[in-house]
């Protein structure tokens, strides 16, 4: 049986293709705050993440979906919640796809200019909920050579992400990745704390302190 990362990869790509060369599938899915304001078109948190500006842009977050998703959420899901674990990731991802763009709705609902997509903030929360079940396993960072520490390499991505996002350049949402991770580990934090006896903050602070030998 296919995990939910692979069925979510898969749906991504057939919709990201179609829509390279089908610009009414772009303009009927992409983030775009006036149509959510004024035509109540909601769907649109989440339609703007099985669409991508290119093919590099789609493999870049599908193989990091992939290697969070695939390789370390989902199983880690497994011995936590059992047999409820793929509809935990299915939610942890959707409603990242909304959290992660509510910033930018109220900043841009009156914005006719502004038009957002991809998955990138969806796949933060991913990657972030790995961070927060591993956080010592060794994470690579452009264009350190090195890999490094979970526990650092998140929090310089949040300080360079917040970095880019008040200078403003690009056409990069960084919002959408900053609320995108934070919503990864509250959602896992909170899901745990009220459905499992697994506290993740807890195994996170004595890994750490384990792998610091404080």
């Amino acid at each position: 049986m296919l995990s939910v990362t692979i069925l979510i990869l898969l749906i991504t790509c057939i919709i990201s293709f179609t829509a390279f060369s089908n610009e009414k599938v772009i303009n009927d899915f992409i983030f775009y705050p006036p149509a959510i304001s004024n035509r109540n078109q909601w769907y649109r948190f989440i339609t703007c993440g099985f669409i991508h500006a290119d093919l590099m842009h789609l493999a870049f977050n599908m193989y990091t979906l992939y290697l969070f998703g695939d390789k370390v959420v989902e199983p880690s899901f497994e011995q936590v919640f059992d047999s409820g674990s793929h509809i935990f990731f299915a939610l942890l991802y959707i409603t990242a796809l909304v959290v992660c763009l509510l910033p930018t709705y109220f900043a841009h609902k009156d914005n006719y200019y502004y038009r957002s997509l991809g998955a990138s903030g969806a796949v933060s929360a991913v990657v972030f909920a790995g961070i927060l079940l591993y956080p010592t396993m060794g994470m690579g960072i452009f264009p350190i050579p090195i890999n490094i520490p979970a526990f650092i390499f998140g929090p310089l991505y949040l300080i360079i992400s917040a970095i880019l996002a008040k200078r403003g350049q690009g056409n990069i949402n960084h919002s959408a990745h900053i609320w995108g991770a934070v919503y990864g580990v509250v959602f896992v934090a909170v899901v745990c704390q009220f459905l499992t006896p697994f506290r993740p903050l807890s195994h996170f602070i004595t890994e750490v302190m384990n792998y610091l030998k404080i």
